[in-house]
């Protein structure tokens, strides 16, 4: 016999052992488990203590019961199968309320995680924002915050440290890669309102407005661009929702109010049928050449305020066909704080199309270049659906 059969003698001797030894184990357990396999739980708890005492006395490490438990809860609400419907911690729903309304206290800068997928980045410091005013810039590596070394930090758990009340100071220990320094910037927190309308006057009088979302902030926001246009002189505005996930359907509601004619916004259904319905009144409405933007990410409160604005045949509506969410949702917080995000009704447009899963097909379909499409910013000579719309607008002129 040589070395390489003796080798493999060997080897399969081991194995057979292992699978006799692992069949005698087996069969030893299968009739403990036949056994209890008759039970019928009684309660949920009853069950998930069972589990928990086989993962108690069996799993190989430690484990964090608090971070078992929240797993459960996510996973109890998940099974109800809505991608919209959803259990938060407490931690993660003071970030969705802080979202929701669009302002927080902090420093103003947005971080990311650099080249290296690892170093938090400074993405850009909101203007005028109190990061800005202390001479946090685009591109620093932020090292330390108030001392602490935060590499290896997830990107929630630094922006936890670097948020804090109004009042209060913070120093970022950033390295500045242009001067090859690194910098301490002492910074006063301060509340900041996120930046969710963007505006400018276009050549030919064309008002451009940028809606990225719709938050609490988001109508006083809109209300200040609209009439900032309106005072140098717009002909006709261009409402950009192109990468909108939607909002609060109350701030779209009040957008929709100022630039429709009376009439039906949207409405709702709940399980059980209820309609509720939002009106525009005939206080306000926008009399001149009017184009929306939309895209496949324009989603929900992005959606309702397309719909309405189509339904009524007061502007026209230039891009991509949208995303096609055609629900609402409703936040209930529960005593220690966690809550869940329900999916709660139906909307549907004034004419009643409900556009869930299918979107909302625009007037004139014009998509923008395939390489284009996943970039963050497209310039202006290169955005095809822009260049479509001021188009639009120009025969809107007419």
């Amino acid at each position: 016999m040589n070395k390489r059969d003796y080798l493999l003698g060997i080897i399969t001797g081991v194995l057979v052992c292992v699978v006799i030894i692992g069949v005698l184990k087996i069969n030893n357990y299968v009739p403990e488990m036949l056994d209890a396999a008759d039970k019928e739980y009684d309660s949920l708890l009853e069950k998930l203590a069972d589990i928990d005492k086989v993962l108690d006395s069996k799993y190989y490490e430690d484990f964090d019961e608090d971070t078992l438990l929240e797993a459960a809860y996510k996973g109890y609400v998940s099974g109800i199968g809505d991608p919209y419907t959803s259990y938060f911690s407490k931690e993660q729903f003071d970030l969705f309320l802080e979202d929701s309304a669009g302002s927080y206290e902090g420093i103003g800068v947005v971080v990311t995680f650099g080249e290296n997928g690892e170093d938090i980045e400074v993405l850009s410091p909101f203007a005028g924002s109190p990061g800005e005013k202390a001479g946090v810039r685009q591109g620093d590596r932020i090292l330390k915050v108030d001392g602490l070394d935060i590499s290896g930090m997830t990107l929630e758990e630094a922006v936890k440290l670097i948020k804090g009340p109004k009042g209060s100071s913070v120093v970022l220990s950033v390295y500045r890669k242009k001067d090859d320094k690194i910098l301490d910037v002492s910074i006063v927190r301060d509340v900041i309102n996120m930046e969710t309308v963007t505006y400018e006057m276009l050549e030919g009088n064309i008002g451009y407005l940028n809606i990225s979302g719709f938050q609490e902030v988001t109508y006083d926001q809109f209300m200040e661009a609209l009439k900032s246009l309106e005072k140098q002189g717009q002909e006709g505005m261009i409402i950009d929702l192109r990468n909108n996930p939607g909002g609060l359907v109350y701030i779209v509601a009040q957008i929709a109010d100022e630039l429709l004619k009376e009439g039906l916004i949207v409405y709702t259904e709940d399980k059980d049928g209820k309609r509720e319905e939002i009106f525009s009144d005939e206080k306000h409405q926008f009399n001149k050449p009017l184009v929306v933007l939309v895209n496949e990410y324009s989603a929900s409160a992005s959606e309702i305020l397309a719909g309405a604005i189509k339904d009524h045949e007061v502007g026209t509506i230039v891009g991509e066909k949208t995303f096609g969410k055609g629900l609402v949702q409703g936040s209930y917080q529960l005593e220690d704080g966690s809550a869940i995000k329900v999916t709660i009704a139906k909307y549907f447009t004034p004419s009643g199309n409900y556009i869930h899963k299918i979107g909302i097909v625009p007037d004139v379909e014009v998509q923008l270049p395939e390489e284009l499409k996943n970039q963050f910013k497209v310039d202006r000579d290169q955005d095809t659906q822009l260049i479509k719309a001021i188009e639009v607008m120009k025969e809107l002129y007419k």
